[in-house]
């Protein structure tokens, strides 16, 4: 088996008489902000070939930065068979088929199935909004010389389910952030850096869970960071440490699992290839790989990347200029019939949100299910962005503004309290066939009790066996230190005195003490 990383996410799997192209991205996501990071616009033309020419497609879930359909449109072969997760919604199918990919092969989640006489795969899949109204999802494929699992960055909460088809070679995982939290926020400069600090430490801590659990033979850190070259977000890049910023590099977390007695992970850039066999892996990087150049003098990188890059930009800002609309109007006959729909997600959340940009001042009532003109309503909730750029979702009528913008880091938020997801659930769920799952996901989530069935013992603790946040089981990442209990599959905290949660408002922690 050989796997060739494409950048980010992006992977080329070769096994027996198949290849798979998994996630390619190539064309900068989120109105131009992110960028494969190392850049992968100079492969070779083999690779290039092999990339546009694929037998299998799998794209793990629709985010930009791994359903890139720029590039799907232009490049990829349609001839090539597309490996369906098992989504309860078939959106990425028909996203796929408007791009003219017609053969598709439906899966079952963690269920097997052989591609050729050597090769199989399973297709583990994460259903909850947070993952994203469609999921997210995981790949392990599998032959008689190895195995690779392709986590990605999928967040999955099983994680014995992941080498339950055999012992793994090869461990292709996410460290690295993917949010625009906290940079966005308006907060004190010092205290975001805090924040900042605290959300490396956390992706830190829940990938080397993964690690540990999943034991395969080598880590690859992949599907992250991200790189921003517009000037206006340059400040995002973490080159000293110091920044504002939760992108850490891959020689970064390699670090820390050098510090473990781990010594076999790898690093590995857009063009380099891995050879898996039962006795040796093999890794061979691209002819004109400067590792140095990239990783130790990463700045002077970057610029040059930046600078070759700008024309580009400047087109694709060029795009942005919309005329004007009446954003108050056209909000309110997008938004209220799905607020109709969605009682106990507006419940949840409990706070107004209001919308501020260029003159246009829109104030979300989730108590009235209303959008109306704000006229100094209490709310709980300020996004302020730029008026372009919200003419241009709207004209897109994006039914996910998580993907579609907010993770262009260009806006600044504000919250009374604090985090509350459910906000974050109703802007990626801007449809109606997305906001029947977000409110059947609210009611589950909102009305439930654990019973003392649920119940696990931890250090001194008896608890409820699921987070309060998206249900990880906390018997697997639960973490007891100074009387707080921390569940690293996402960095919540919960004071074990009296269970209060001291990431967000009511999402306390059943807990007592033996």
């Amino acid at each position: 088996m050989r796997a060739t990383s494409l950048g980010h996410a992006g992977l080329l799997v070769e096994s027996g008489e198949s290849s798979i192209l998994c996630d390619p991205w190539f064309v900068p996501a989120f109105f131009g902000s992110w960028f494969v990071f190392p850049r992968n616009d100079r492969l070779s033309n083999d690779l290039t070939a092999k990339i546009e020419s694929p037998t299998y497609i799998y794209i793990s879930h629709i985010h930009g930065d791994h359903f890139d359909e720029r590039f799907l449109a232009e490049h990829v072969s349609r001839d090539a068979k597309v490996l369906l997760p098992d989504y309860p919604s078939r959106e990425l199918e028909r996203r796929l088929t408007k791009l003219g990919f017609k053969n598709f092969l439906q899966t079952k989640n963690s269920v097997e199935v052989a591609l050729d006489g050597q090769t199989k795969i399973a297709i583990h899949v994460e259903t909850s909004i947070t993952d994203g109204p469609g999921g997210d999802s995981a790949l392990v494929v599998s032959d008689a010389q190895a195995r690779l699992v392709n986590q990605n960055d999928c967040r999955t909460g099983d994680l014995a389910s992941l080498k339950s088809h055999g012992p793994v070679d090869l461990h292709w995982l996410q460290f690295s952030g993917a949010i625009w939290y906290p940079m966005v926020y308006d907060q004190d400069e010092n205290e975001k850096r805090k924040l900042a600090r605290a959300k490396v430490e956390s992706q830190f801590a829940r990938a080397m869970r993964y690690v540990e659990t999943v034991d395969a033979r080598a880590v690859v850190p992949s599907a992250g960071p991200p790189c921003f070259l517009d000037e206006d977000l340059f400040h995002l890049n973490m080159i000293d440490g110091d920044e504002v910023s939760i992108f850490p590099d891959q020689t970064k977390f390699l670090s820390r699992l050098r510090d473990i007695g781990r010594n076999e992970d790898i690093l590995a850039i857009p063009g380099t290839s891995i050879e898996i066999s039962p006795n040796r892996i093999t890794v061979t990087h691209p002819k004109d790989a400067n590792l140095d150049g990239i990783f130790a003098d990463k700045e002077n990188y970057l610029r040059q990347y930046q600078k070759d890059w700008a024309p580009w930009l400047q087109n694709e800002k060029s795009k942005w200029q919309s005329p004007q609309t009446d954003i108050l109007s056209t909000l309110q006959a997008w938004f209220e019939p799905l607020l109709a729909l969605a009682p106990s997600l507006r419940a949840a959340i409990g706070a107004n949100c209001l919308i501020r940009s260029g003159d246009s001042e829109v104030l979300i009532d989730f108590e009235s299910g209303k959008v109306e003109k704000f006229a100094d309503q209490n709310h709980g909730f300020r996004f302020d962005i730029p008026r372009d750029l919200l003419e241009k979702i709207v004209e897109e009528r994006a039914v996910d503004w998580s993907n579609s913008f907010f993770l262009s880091c260009r806006f600044t938020a504000w919250r009374a309290g604090e985090f509350n997801e459910f906000i974050y659930n109703f802007f990626k769920s801007l449809s109606v066939e997305r906001m029947i799952r977000t409110e059947a996901e609210a009611v589950s989530r909102t009305g439930g009790d654990v019973s003392a069935n649920d119940e696990i013992e931890l250090g001194d603790y008896v608890m409820q066996r699921k987070c309060p946040h998206r249900q990880a089981d906390l018997s697997v990442f639960g973490e007891i230190e100074d009387g707080v209990l921390t569940c690293s599959l996402h960095g919540w905290r919960f004071n074990l005195d009296d269970g209060r949660c001291l990431n967000a408002e009511n999402r306390p922690l059943k807990v007592r003490r033996k």
